[in-house]
This record gives C-alpha cells, structure tokens and sequence, in this order.
C-alpha cells in the first residue's frame, strides 16, 4: 500500500527487488519522521529504531547494506497512485472466490473496490485466514497480525463468507459457475512434501506444515505423536519454515532439548533469509549454534553466521544446531523413526524428524491468473508456494485486471434467473 509522503521506504515499484526483497528498508537520509507507515503497517513490523533491542539492532546494518548497494539517487520524491479503473458495464456482478487464505481475501478487496460486484468467499474450514490462522508459527505474532487488514476487508460492503462449504463435496464446480459471473480459486498447497529417503514413511516422521497446524490448534489435524519435553529433534530443511520449527520445537508447547537443522547445501545459498536468521540469533533463552565454518564475507549474513559458530553452549539451555552441507540419506528406525543418517554415514539421534522442505502443489495453467473467461487463479494455485503473504497482493491484482477486462467484454454471460442451489 502507498503509505510514505516521501517515498523512502524501498525497494519501491520498478527498483531492483521489488516483490521479491527479503524485507522493505527506510532511508534515513530522506525519512522525516512522520509515522504514516506505522499506522499504515497492518502487520505492526514498522518500529523507530530508538527502541529496537539488542537483537534487533543488526536490522540497522541490514539496511544501510542495502542503501550502499542501491543508493535511490534517482527515486521520485512522491509515490504515484495509479487512477483507480472502473468497469464499463454497469452490472451488478457476482463473483465466488473459493479459499478464505491471504490470496482469497486480496481478490476479493481488489474486486470490492468496483462497487458493481459483489464477493462470496467461500472455504472448507468454519474459520477464514488459512494459513495465517493456522500455518504460521506461533511466535510470529506481528505476521500473524495481518489478519486485522484480512478482517477488514471482509466489513466492507458486498463482502459474504459462506464456510464450512466444501467445494466438490457440498457443491459441484458447475454449480458455481452457474451461480456466479466469475469463479476465483485460491487454494494453496497444504500437503508437506515428503522426503525423498528410505524411512520418510515411519511413524515419528512429521512435516512442518502439520507441526505447524497442530500449534495453531487445527480442528482437521489429527493429533500428533509428539516426544516428551527433553527429547532431540532433527529438522530436514534450511529454508523460513526450518528456522521457525526451530523455534517452535524449543519453546514451551513441546519443550525439545536439542534441535538440530540440517541443511543439504552451504549456509552461503541456504533459503532462510537474513531477518528469519537475525530473529533466531536474537532468542533470549535458547543456544543457536553453527556447527562447522561460516561462509566467507563481511554482509550481516555472513557476519552473523560467524558469531554463531563462536557461540559457547551453556549448561542446561536448550540449544538449536544450524549444520550445513548436511543432505539426509535415511531415516534410521524399525517401527519408529530413531534418528537420521547423512550422505557422509553421520548418524544423529532423533526422538522425532520434522521435515521442512516445502509443500506438495501443482499449479494450474493460466495467462495471467486467466484459465479461460468466467475461471481464474490466485496465490499458490497460480504461481505455486513462492513469495510472502505481501507477494499475494500484487498477485491478486493481476488476476483481477484480467477477469474485470472478461466481465467489460461480456464473457462469460451468466443466467440472471438462476436461483441459488447452494446452502
């Protein structure tokens, strides 16, 4: 959203990064101290820098980094906002958008913004949000805080949920398409990938999105065979996800002595970011170690990998390992997963493996969000599990430019007498 009277905040539409940045950066030099981005911020992740902590304050070296390599001399000292289109036939429109997650909720505030087209969401679950209510790990309370904007952009006029409707069980694709002048789908991808291992199929073997659910308190998750608080844990995985299992598997809900995240590759190409790294360096009351040397450099990455493999463990702490150039050959266990064993015949003990290595998906085809007039796709779906909950918005607005230029050219044209056979 444009927030920023001065356009400091980067890297802005048309810079390098844009929409694919690890995290936004304020320049201090041009920045006046306003504060319409913190009031704007839905997520609350916009702080002064006079009250950052102590394990925080590398994200202050993280952005005059980013200021060094991309300086903006050339930037537009006001944000332009693009005139807000408006749809030549007068309607009124009906649109379902089938998935009440992050990309469901920014098509439908996309769609709203035409006062002719009203918007149903529709979702399996009894509660909306997907996995900002039920896939982000429990301590990452200012993501979480995302669900405000998501909840008001369902106060907004013409806006109805309709959950606990299952489609393909309680209603059929066709029925949809009859009802409405345009279906939406937005529906990730919730299915762990399984690790490609001998052994990935033991019991004890745990993807991250269902430990993630499970914390969330999920009502369609069977509960999970955890280990007694104490055990060790091995984490498959060296992306966001693993580092926030780390978290989660160290902090109170299940209490593990001992994490240790396995990356297949050098800690130099790891998928975590470096804000996901800061926050798991910065843990008050948890040991983060690297096991092994740091890669070679003088960015905050590689700085604080450094610090990391200096790091003395204390008695009595829980402690999570970073080990990289770590792949896993097998999960070792007769009727129970015991442990793993890597590529080089290192064997690690484990009360439980926690695999962290992305989602089952498959995308669907389309041209810009367009499977064919009157069906169209968003987030995951579309583009498969990529981005953060933010890349849903820019995706969202593609897939509905789109399906507003359907509707302006009259395709598909729905039957106005059709009366709802949807409960």
């Amino acid at each position: 959203m444009v927030a920023c009277p001065v356009n400091c905040i980067h890297p802005a539409p048309g810079e390098p990064g844009f929409g694919q940045a690890e995290m936004l950066h304020i320049d201090a030099s041009t920045c006046v101290g306003c504060g319409a981005c913190v009031t704007a911020c839905p997520a609350g992740a916009i702080v002064p820098d006079v009250v950052l902590s102590e394990e925080e304050r590398p994200f202050e070296a993280l952005a005059a980094e980013y200021y060094d390599t991309f300086p903006h001399a050339d930037r537009t000292p006001v944000a332009l906002v693009p005139r807000q289109r408006r749809l030549r036939r007068r309607g009124p429109f009906r649109v379902a958008v089938v998935g009440a997650g992050p990309s469901g909720l920014y098509a439908a505030d996309e769609l709203l913004k035409h006062p002719e087209v009203a918007v149903d969401v529709i979702d399996r679950r009894e509660a909306p949000h997907g996995l900002v209510r039920y896939g982000v790990a429990p301590d990452h309370e200012r993501t979480r805080e995302v669900a405000r904007l998501l909840e008001a952009i369902a106060r907004q006029p013409g806006f109805r949920y309709r959950l606990g409707l299952d489609v393909g069980r309680d209603v059929s694709h066709e029925q949809l398409a009859g009802e409405y002048d345009a279906v939406v789908h937005a529906t990730g991808a919730s299915a762990d990938r399984r690790l490609d291992v001998p052994g990935a199929d033991l019991p004890g073997v745990v993807g991250a999105t269902a430990l993630a659910r499970w914390s969330n308190g999920d009502p369609d998750l069977p509960d999970l065979e955890l280990p007694p608080a104490g055990s060790r844990v091995v984490v498959v995985g060296a992306g966001n996800v693993a580092l926030d299992m780390a978290r989660l598997l160290t902090g109170p809900l299940v209490g593990a002595r001992q994490v240790v995240v396995l990356g297949r590759r050098g800690a130099d190409v790891a998928a975590f970011t470096t804000p996901e790294l800061i926050g798991l360096a910065g843990l008050r009351d948890v040991d983060v170690l690297l096991d092994g040397d740091p890669p070679a450099g003088t960015g905050v990455r590689a700085r604080l990998l450094a610090d990391l493999a200096r790091r003395v463990p204390r008695e009595g702490r829980p402690r999570i390992v970073l080990k990289f150039h770590a792949p896993v050959a097998e999960v070792v266990g007769t009727t129970r997963a015991s442990g793993v064993r890597l590529a080089d015949g290192t064997a690690l003990d484990a009360d439980l493996v926690v695999t962290a290595i992305g989602h089952e998906w498959t995308t669907v085809e389309h041209d810009r969000g367009r499977v064919r007039p009157g069906l169209y796709v968003v987030g995951w779906a579309k583009r498969g599990p990529s981005g953060f909950i933010g890349t849903n918005k820019s995706c969202a607005e593609e897939t509905v430019a789109m399906l507003l230029d359907d509707l302006d050219a009259g395709v598909p044209e729905r039957r106005r007498d059709a009366v709802s056979r949807i409960r």
